[in-house]
């Protein structure tokens, strides 16, 4: 496994390279448009690169401060399901706004009593001439309050089997009969929200696939959550780093007790397995084998990893961690990299994306063999 990517004159990069000399400062439309958004997607929408191209593509754009639009749920879950199922007319409707950024989009998944086991969802979808009407709330929609739109699944054959019967639908956010709370969790935030749906009439071009079969979808849609939340930042791919963390380490003058010395040994050789599990994962793309259960594994890792992460910097801060806005350094006046917002929000990341009993019981199950749990 060669972990060394090329150099400058890899066309990739220099082909970049010609785009930024013309883009100095590229809006999201011109990255959509130039296909720098999603390279590994197909024409038009990305460049058909292959997953070390896309490295490097991934490599260039960080070295030069070159950020993507902000649309996680957008171009990470309901882009690819979109590519996946969608009609080339949805495709053209959705797909460019979408990678751009300037629809935000959100998901409309989990619900009261449809968690973990989401297939037992009971919004419905009845089918009303040329539109659907919807019924039901969910639950732990992130951002629900300002999407443009949603990917909704919603029961519509109430007599199917628990995973048949389900449909996968885009859904516009300002329709008549949405309301949406929120839920303000401890760090203070505002992200997560209940949405309701009081016969909601949804336009019948917007079921994505074919009717009752959305689970299907829902797992494509799934898949690629799981490697979206396994990025390089420690909280579900953003957030502060160890490398941020060794570098306040390195910074403060205190010594470090055997035990706290052991512990950032032990989240920096965390983040060493993360990586190389990263690279084998593009590894195994290039030598052609398609990915499955394979992401449980790293999300399983990356979750906990997130977590010590956290719990060892707001340690490290000794006394002053149980301030909040303090970081590991007990002198710091400001927490800029976010330690304490981000110990408070760590505590979701083995929940949220699929707990961490589930991707244990994909791994024994899909990976490992593993008789199925009663």
């Amino acid at each position: 496994m060669d972990l060394h990517l090329p150099g400058s004159d890899h066309p990739a990069r220099m082909a970049l390279a010609a785009f930024l000399e013309a883009h100095p400062s590229p809006s999201g439309a011109e990255l959509a448009e130039a296909g720098y958004v999603v390279p590994h997607w197909p024409q038009p929408w990305g460049l058909s690169a292959d997953p070390l191209t896309q490295l490097i593509i991934d490599d260039e754009l960080k070295a030069r401060g070159i950020k993507r639009p902000v649309n996680p749920i957008g171009i990470g879950w309901a882009g690819p399901t979109l590519l996946a199922g969608g009609s080339e007319e949805q495709q053209a409707r959705y797909l460019p706004r979408l990678l751009s950024g300037e629809d935000f989009w959100c998901q409309l998944f989990s619900e009261p009593s449809a968690g973990s086991d989401l297939a037992a969802l009971s919004t419905t979808a009845v089918r009303d001439g040329e539109e659907f009407v919807v019924n039901g709330s969910k639950i732990w929609t992130s951002y629900g309050h300002i999407a443009r739109y949603g990917i909704l699944l919603a029961r519509t054959d109430p007599s199917a089997q628990q995973h048949h019967g389900i449909s996968y639908f885009v859904c516009p956010m300002d329709l008549p009969g949405i309301t949406v709370r929120p839920l303000v969790d401890m760090t203070g935030d505002h992200a997560f929200n209940e949405v309701f749906f009081d016969e909601v009439r949804i336009p019948a071009d917007c079921l994505v696939g074919e009717l009752n079969h959305g689970w299907n979808l829902a797992k494509v849609t799934l898949m690629n959550e799981r490697v979206s939340l396994s990025g390089e930042g420690a909280l579900w791919g953003r957030g502060p780093t160890v490398d941020d963390l060794v570098e306040l380490v390195k910074g403060d003058p205190r010594p470090l007790s055997p035990a706290l010395r052991r512990r950032v040994v032990d989240v920096v050789i965390e983040a060493e397995v993360l990586s190389m599990l990263r690279y084998r994962l593009v590894s195994s793309v290039l030598a052609g084998r398609r990915l499955g259960p394979e992401a449980s594994i790293r999300k399983a890792l990356a979750d906990e990893h997130g977590q010590h992460v956290m719990e060892l910097a707001i340690d490290l801060a000794g006394m002053a961690g149980q301030i909040r806005g303090m970081g590991p350094q007990a002198t710091q006046s400001s927490d800029a990299l976010g330690w304490s917002h981000g110990f408070l929000y760590a505590q979701a990341l083995t929940i949220g994306g699929g707990t961490k009993a589930v991707q244990r019981n994909i791994i024994g199950e899909r990976i490992l063999g593993l008789q199925r749990e009663v």
